[in-house]
């Protein structure tokens, strides 16, 4: 092994290890790694760039842009309100969602599957008197099962499928191929879930974390002729106040959101500020204001108001503003939004909000434009985005978005298509359609996820040409001294950890070439192993950071970390030695 192959290991642990510790961005450290192999001269400028034209990654966007479709048209809304009913226990509640979301995964992307369910079990969960920690987890990993049952399932499956073609040449698998394991695997998930499930996941029923406005916001009034009338925020001192932040301003019955600190003050404006309560004394302490002249039983931030928007959101791992302060000019003027309270580990953050510096996976109350909504919805900033006055969506064209999907799976399972020209012409189908825009469908498209999978190509590639995916193989086979079974094991155990810290994608991506060459090396059959990488890479519920969509479900279910693993380790051993039994029963390991 030359300085390239050195070059290439180093870079893959550097990667791993910054993945790990780091809050680098995924796609920000894969394209670091192929630059670095470009420049080099480790891959030539045709290799470096292939992924970003591999028709697995083609075929993962496409089905973004269909399954943003679906969401946009209802269809999902229409599909689950026809199967959950009112069931009596919690077992018969994890039942009824078990039937539409598996299913749904299964064909869909499970992000805009997860985050569409979210509002709509939280919901469900109050009317039948059922705690959302009782069902969010157990959302997250139905919709992860699901996604093992068929090669569209999850972006993983595609990717890995086009990389095992790129390198051996072979014509791949088919729609259903990983069904004869995916279905079982599935099947029995649930199962687990519907007998522990109820007995592992806590039971937190206190009210909604912020379902009490007066709890974090506080209300003054500008005083008529008083020493504020004609001043701006700034001038008045109020922006720059340590414990409470200004949240907006009505008056005469309009409401001014997001207020620019430059807005001049006028007498009788009605002030709302968040952050610490016990604040009010020092608030009226400044000349020119006074407590409000009729204490009414509920906040005004409660009335509707054709200018406001409260809404609930979960900070992803995409989104700019972590690390920073939520008091920052910046987050009101990127976002159009303040925030009122922040929720970490199911608990709101008492106390002001100058000390509260935004992490992933915290979920903000916010008070916005209406536009807000619309506009966030399809970015990657927030997880989830839940309007608290919800109006139900339009189902015009809900019925011909299943038809559209439908068609497409039919025709990619039968093989009147390719699995890629399926995908293109459903894509396309929902824009003709109007089943959403233009606008909605590149919002759609999560860019560092498809560009995390395209890098990854290039160091997949980098390791099986310089020969480190070899020398890694030899020292495993040699480990395992040629039992396949053994190496079957390690292979799923090692993909399943490095996939618990780092994306499932580039977990996947990184370790095929190492397993490719293994079976080479040992005389396997590769394709009982692929399958192993598949599953293993999908099959992530230890931790909320491992998959997104159990980071989606962190918030609105009030969990903490502990709460992943003390369901999501069994689950973890559970499925595992389930998936590893049924290759062993199905497949072939040898080459016969």
């Amino acid at each position: 092994m030359g300085w390239e192959g050195w070059l290439s290991l180093l870079l893959t642990i550097g990667g791993l290890l910054t993945l790990i510790f780091s809050r680098l961005a995924p796609h920000v450290v894969m394209m670091t790694i192929l630059t670095v192999l470009s420049v080099s001269g480790i891959l030539t400028a045709s290799e470096a760039l292939a992924g970003f034209s591999n028709s697995g990654l083609i075929t993962v966007a496409a089905m973004f842009v269909v399954a943003a479709g679906i969401s946009n048209a209802g269809g999902i809304d229409l599909f689950v309100n026809k199967l959950l009913g009112s069931p009596k226990t919690e077992r018969m509640a994890l039942l009824r969602f078990f039937l539409p979301i598996a299913p749904l995964a299964a064909f869909l992307n499970n992000t805009p599957v997860v985050a569409t369910m979210i509002p709509a079990l939280n919901t469900w969960s109050k009317k039948i008197g059922v705690s959302p920690s009782k069902l969010m987890i157990p959302l997250s990993y139905t919709a992860i099962l699901g996604g093992t049952v068929t090669l569209i399932g999850t972006s993983t499956n595609l990717v890995v499928n086009s990389q095992y073609q790129t390198i051996t040449g072979e014509a791949g698998f088919g729609l259903f191929d990983i069904t004869i394991i995916g279905l079982p695997v599935a099947l029995l998930g649930m199962a687990a879930m519907y007998l522990f499930a109820p007995i592992l996941l806590p039971d937190r029923k206190e009210e909604n974390i912020f379902s009490n406005l007066r709890e974090f916001t506080l209300e003054v009034v500008v005083k008529p002729n008083g020493a504020l009338v004609g001043k701006s925020i700034t001038e008045a001192g109020l922006r720059s106040l340590k414990r409470i932040y200004l949240v907006e301003i009505e008056r005469q019955q309009t409401v001014l959101t997001a207020v620019s600190s430059d807005e001049i003050l006028y007498g009788n404006d009605r002030l709302v500020f968040a952050g610490d309560t016990e604040a009010i004394t020092e608030l009226l302490k400044i000349n020119g204001l006074e407590a409000p002249h009729s204490l009414d039983h509920k906040s005004s931030l409660e009335e509707k108001k054709s200018g406001r928007c409260l809404v609930e959101a979960v900070v992803s791992p995409h989104c700019d503003a972590i690390g920073s302060s939520i008091r920052d000019d910046q987050f009101r003027n990127r976002y159009g939004a303040v925030v009122l309270a922040v929720a970490r580990n199911g608990e709101r953050v008492k106390g002001g909000l100058s000390n509260i510096n935004l992490q992933v996976g915290d979920t903000l109350l916010l008070e916005a434009r209406p536009a807000f909504v619309s506009r966030q919805k399809y970015n990657k900033d927030f997880l989830l985005i839940n309007e608290l006055d919800h109006e139900q969506p339009k189902h015009e064209k809900a019925l011909l978005s299943w038809i559209i999907l439908i068609v497409a799976v039919l025709s990619a399972g039968f093989g009147v298509l390719s699995m890629l020209n399926a995908a293109l012409l459903a894509a396309g189908a929902m824009l003709f359609t109007g089943c959403l825009s233009v606008r909605q469908a590149e919002r759609s498209l999560d860019l560092s996820v498809l560009i995390t999978i395209a890098a990854s190509f290039a160091l997949g590639a980098a390791l099986y040409k310089t020969g480190v995916a070899e020398v890694i193989a030899n020292m495993i086979v040699h480990l395992s001294a040629g039992d396949a079974i053994l190496l079957l094991i390690l292979t799923y155990c090692a993909v399943s950890i490095i996939t618990e810290f780092i994306t499932n994608n580039a977990a996947a991506l990184l370790t095929l070439p190492v397993v490719l060459e293994m079976t080479m090396q040992a005389n396997l059959n590769a394709i009982p192993f692929v399958i192993a990488v598949m599953m293993a890479a999908s099959a992530s519920f230890a931790t909320p950071f491992g998959y997104q969509t159990n980071l989606m479900v962190l918030g609105p279910g009030k969990y903490r970390p502990t709460d992943f693993l003390k369901v999501g380790i069994p689950m973890n051993l559970f499925i595992g030695s389930i998936t590893i039994a049924l290759i062993i029963f199905v497949f072939p390991l040898t080459n016969t």
